[in-house]
């Protein structure tokens, strides 16, 4: 399944760093960007979680909830977040259904090798709880600037 602009964002309730959980729809109301990530402390997963991190004020002054979605475990986002000072949600989607729901699980090429794993997305989520700007194979450079500028346009 592929989400696309203009669908309703799936619901999902997944544990996050520091021992809570975040549910989707209890942040309705107020627009969300959920981005996907492979993995915690890789360069790539690195630089996006940084340049969130940067930027936070700015999503901050929008009423903008930022969480980072991959499927480590909430302890290993625990130190993620703590050696990259993030200051935002990191959730963890271990067995995979939020990947499944969004589209952001499937086959990938690396090397010449094919796999299954979590493909760098960003969804931004308007108040209503409506995909209002998609972006489903991400390069991470500029990437951040390209999700503020849409947000700032809601």
């Amino acid at each position: 399944m592929t989400l696309n602009e203009g669908d309703t964002a799936p619901d999902f309730t997944l544990p996050t760093d520091g021992g809570d959980t975040v549910t989707l729809s209890a942040l309705k109301g107020k627009p969300v960007v959920v981005y996907f990530y492979p993995k915690d402390d890789t360069p790539g997963c690195t630089k996006e979680a940084q340049g969130f991190r940067d930027a936070k004020s700015e999503f901050d002054k929008l009423g903008v909830t930022i969480i980072g979605i991959s499927k480590d475990t909430a302890a290993k986002h625990d130190k993620f977040k703590s050696k990259y000072d993030l200051n935002f949600i990191l959730a963890s989607d271990k067995d995979g259904s939020a990947c499944e729901d969004f589209g952001a699980w499937g086959l990938k090429k690396l090397y010449g090798r094919e796999y299954e794993g979590i493909t760098r997305c960003t969804f931004l989520i308007d108040a209503n709880g409506v995909v209002a700007k998609a972006w489903p194979k991400v390069k991470v450079a500029g990437h951040v600037d390209a999700v503020l500028e849409a947000a700032q346009a809601l």
